[in-house]
């Protein structure tokens, strides 16, 4: 596995990630780390003919989780290349499939993409949680909620949700139930962590979010799924979702 770093910056966590892969997963093609300066976009990966890209902000490339961002990364470019339907299969024509002749708003529409790379990380994840250390991302994942829950405004009186740009109730709740299942999924979490509390914070925020749903959507989905099973649960969780809380018309 060839990683190639560019830019300014440290390149021992991306090699530390690739030394962790490699111990039992590879990549054909080589990967290529571009660090740059735009901290608003922590990392993102690109899959070509003949490379693998992944973008970094020198913010994450410096911080504690660089080793353990890399590795994630690292694993979706390796469901990329196994061609697993999780990685492969369009994310537009499944949310096609789901949202056909109903009217859906825009925020729950761009959410909906969040839900689907949820379905992403939860198998890249596998690999990751598989290979690597859980510690830090069990600490980053409570760091996390526990923040879009700070950004959360309390009701206004006679309201049962409330929404702001920052954080939106019913996608933290899904946030939080994404994190329970992942972590669930791998014995990662202890029965009293803190991290049920904030989710049970989250899902109170959100009533018309079932917590327990989601979190079952995610934490059930099986390792090795044909195309059609895959397209079936992204579909089942996108109607579920845009169900919630009501509908309005899109924007």
């Amino acid at each position: 596995m060839d990683v190639h770093v560019r830019g300014s910056g440290a390149v021992e966590p991306f090699l530390a990630a690739r030394d962790l892969l490699e111990t039992e997963y590879d990549l054909e093609l080589p990967v290529i780390v571009k660090i740059r300066e735009d901290p608003d976009e922590r990392t993102m990966a690109g899959h070509y003919d003949d490379r693998h890209e992944l973008l970094v902000s020198r913010r994450a490339a410096t911080s504690a989780m660089a080793r353990e961002l890399a590795l994630h990364e690292f694993a979706h470019m390796a469901r990329y290349e196994e061609g697993h339907p999780s990685h492969v299969q369009s994310t537009e024509e499944a949310l096609f499939l789901a949202l056909a002749g109903r009217s859906v708003e825009r925020r729950k529409l761009s959410q909906c993409y969040q839900i689907a790379n949820h379905m992403k990380d939860i198998y890249a994840d596998d690999i990751t949680l598989d290979i690597g250390p859980t510690g830090k991302l069990v600490d980053f994942m409570e760091s996390s909620l526990a923040a879009a829950l700070a950004e959360t405004p309390p009701p206004a009186p006679g309201e049962w949700t409330h929404e702001t740009a920052s954080a939106d109730p019913e996608i933290t709740a899904v946030n939080a139930a994404f994190a329970l299942a992942l972590l669930e999924r791998h014995g990662a979490i202890e029965e009293e962590h803190r991290l049920y509390d904030l989710a049970d914070a989250a899902a109170a925020d959100a009533p018309g979010v079932s917590l327990s749903r989601f979190k079952q959507h995610f934490r059930s989905l099986v390792e090795d799924p044909g195309e059609s099973e895959y397209r079936k649960a992204l579909v089942e969780v996108t109607r579920e979702y845009t169900l919630s809380g009501g509908t309005r018309a899109a924007d």
